[in-house]
């Protein structure tokens, strides 16, 4: 029975922790607005667009998809040799060829 009231004690907990985050988006910056781009100001330096702008759609989860399929068959690729240590594409040693 405690066990059975501490989970509903923790779940409601919970559930009332949770705000909008709609709410707090206005009142918080970033450390890039708050603090880099004060300093790079005080010395000088002011923000200039970046050379490929990845916060336009999802640009950003098309990079990861493709660093992730690239790092995907570069693993698949040279999956003996990872995990066992053998040659890629390679017999393993010691192994006779019948015919």
């Amino acid at each position: 029975m405690k066990k059975i009231m501490a989970a509903i004690f923790m779940s409601v907990a919970l559930l009332l922790s949770f705000r909008p985050l709609h709410a707090q988006e206005a009142k918080w910056v970033g450390v890039d607005e708050s603090v880099v781009e004060k300093f790079a100001s005080e010395h000088g330096r002011e923000a200039k667009e970046p050379l490929i702008n990845t916060d336009q759609g999802d640009l950003l989860l098309f990079l990861f998809l493709l660093a992730g399929a690239v790092g995907g068959f570069v693993a698949g690729y040279m999956w003996r040799s990872l995990l066992e240590g053998g040659k890629a594409g390679g017999r393993p040693a010691g192994s006779k060829v019948s015919v």
